[in-house]
């Protein structure tokens, strides 16, 4: 059942836009401040080699161009960077945008990202552990007293992490994932979880879409559940959506949609990656949403900032 509208929510409702790049600093201005004040939470960048502007200095200055934005990462790469330079960026960052900072960290994914680089992309198991100690070290560091690390993967000796962040104990720390390992580390070490579907082989493709299913989803949130135990009420709940355009008519709305996942309009209205339909019934969607699954963090694309801001004015914060 869904709890009474005028109730204050546990979960309150979240947006953020996902900006890659301007052609020059007054439009990227302009971008973060239109975000701004159509009453977006975030803006986050993503972490590619070949498109969008490199994450952190941008999304530093989409900070210095807003007065309440918060700015962050959806994701950074943690296989491009040592955690512990990682963490001095983050905390500088954090200082400099007067504690508006959020950390979205992942284990890597593109398989386009390791090819052209000639980084090694190893298993996903591998590249999941080493996530795993690359969070232990960052919130170590990002916390007082020095910090003495000896993983598989990395070796932190004594170091005393400097600056420290703004934000008490460091910037929230959003990890994302679509597999029981992964969604596991998130669990037990993120603020902010995102349920995805699976990339398994390194470049968005038709397994990615059909595991983007409730079904799915089902099983995934299962896993983070059971990964976070007791700290689960205190993480929240994030879903990145690839499919956002709004539809006034039903019938349409369930085209795009079934052909966008290959499966009947029935089970495609349920994707939660995909939000067509009217504004109205978006509403709906969202809250139906949060109770199944707990999300609570929207993010869009950038395209549908002007469209959905009328959902974001209906559900921020409620």
């Amino acid at each position: 059942m869904l709890l009474n509208r005028s109730m204050a929510h546990p979960r309150p409702f979240r947006f953020g836009l996902k900006l890659r790049e301007a052609d020059a600093p007054e439009l990227w201005a302009a971008d973060a401040r239109r975000a701004e004040a159509l009453g977006f939470d975030t803006i986050l960048l993503p972490d590619h080699i070949d498109y969008g502007f490199a994450p952190l200095p941008a999304a530093l200055a989409a900070a210095q161009a807003t007065t309440r934005l918060r700015v962050g990462t959806s994701v950074l790469c943690n296989d491009f960077r040592h955690p512990a330079v990682l963490a001095k960026e983050i905390a500088t960052i954090d200082r400099l945008c007067d504690g508006r900072f959020e950390l979205g960290l992942g284990a890597g994914w593109m398989q386009e990202d390791y090819r052209r680089t000639g980084i090694d992309r190893a298993r996903a198991s591998v590249r999941i552990d080493r996530l795993e100690e690359a969070l232990i070290v960052i919130r170590g560091l990002f916390a007082e007293g020095p910090v003495h690390f000896e993983g598989t993967h990395y070796r932190v000796r004594d170091l005393e992490g400097h600056p420290k962040p703004r934000q008490p104990g460091g910037p929230p720390i959003l990890v994302g994932g679509g597999g029981e390992k992964l969604l596991g580390v998130a669990g037990r070490h993120a603020d902010i979880v995102g349920i995805n579907p699976t990339v398994r082989s390194g470049v968005h493709d038709e397994a990615t879409d059909l595991d983007a299913s409730a079904e799915s989803t089902d099983r995934k949130h299962a896993w983070l559940c059971a990964a976070a135990g007791a700290r689960f009420d205190a993480i929240e709940v994030a879903c990145e959506v690839f499919l956002a355009e709004v539809v006034e008519d039903r019938v349409e709305a369930d085209r795009r949609m079934s052909e966008r996942y290959r499966c009947p309009a029935a089970e495609a209205r349920l994707v939660p990656n995909a939000l067509v339909g009217s504004i109205d019934g978006l509403v709906d969607v969202l809250e139906a949403r949060r109770e199944r699954w707990s999300m609570s963090y929207w993010i869009l694309p950038p395209t549908v900032m002007e469209s959905m801001a009328p959902l974001v004015d209906r559900l921020a914060g409620r």
